[in-house]
């Protein structure tokens, strides 16, 4: 059967979503007899209205901020934020220790550690990108392996952190309000509040989206922050929220990674 008007496409592809639960974008083109980029047009108004949530080759059920997404799919929501992000980060962060969160904003900055650089962290990813690079310190918690955030946690990996000392601690959130920095991970939440812990600063990487948003697990005040930065599309109320509190905010202008 072709669907060439939108409304019809749209609702077949909200009734599919609510019985399978997920989507492919190629297939369902392929069936309706439409484009791909027909398809993924629907899907984004479709996630502009609050009805789906597109992933990596098609689109699931839309979920609640409190509810963890896999690395993979946080990794690829918004990643030119994330790198403008990372990029000015890259430039204003100083210091010979870096102690680097499981983020995938973080991740990203990860990859423009300077050498000479000592990084502790319990990030997988983290660990994967710098453990190639000959001119970094790297060192690492252990603990238990979290997949969602995929990252080591728990006692052992927080015990370990006591014998450490960092410059900078790198932090991400899943939401920032007024009342600090969540996250949706009950293991990531201390590991996070270690992390800062053993810092001599605490900067948080969070693209605009995370600003005001809420998440189930209060993390730490925003009087435990120094530095908050952020993208261009942080609106003045956002940014008064994180100003009222007297952190430092900054401001990645550029997605191309250029700051």
């Amino acid at each position: 059967m072709r669907y060439t008007e939108a409304p019809t496409r749209r609702a077949e592809l909200l009734r599919r979503l609510s019985s399978d639960g997920y989507i492919s974008s190629s297939e369902v083109a392929a069936e309706f007899g439409v484009s791909d980029m027909t398809i993924r047009r629907d899907l984004l108004q479709l996630e502009r209205d609050g009805l789906a949530r597109r992933v990596a080759g098609g689109a699931s059920i839309p979920t609640s901020p409190e509810d963890p997404l896999p690395f993979e799919e946080r990794n690829l929501a918004g990643a030119p934020q994330k790198r403008a992000i990372a990029a000015l980060a890259a430039t204003v962060i100083t210091g010979s220790t870096l102690a680097l969160d499981a983020g995938t904003t973080v991740a990203a900055l990860a990859r423009l550690v300077h050498p000479g650089t000592t990084v502790i962290t319990h990030s997988v990813p983290v660990i994967s990108l710098l453990s190639e690079r000959g001119d970094i310190e790297l060192i690492s918690t252990g603990g238990s392996y979290q997949r969602d955030t995929r990252s080591f946690a728990g006692t052992l990996a927080e015990s370990y952190l006591d014998h450490l000392s960092a410059d900078v601690a790198v932090l991400s959130a899943t939401a920032v309000d007024d009342r600090g920095l969540s996250c949706a991970n009950a293991m990531d939440a201390p590991m996070k509040r270690a992390l800062a812990g053993i810092a001599a600063r605490v900067v948080v990487l969070a693209d605009s989206s995370k600003i005001g948003a809420r998440a189930a697990i209060r993390v730490a005040p925003l009087s435990l922050i120094d530095t908050i930065i952020t993208d261009n599309r942080a609106t003045p109320a956002q940014l008064e929220l994180l100003r009222g509190s007297g952190t430092e905010v900054l401001i990645a202008h550029n997605y191309a990674g250029r700051v």
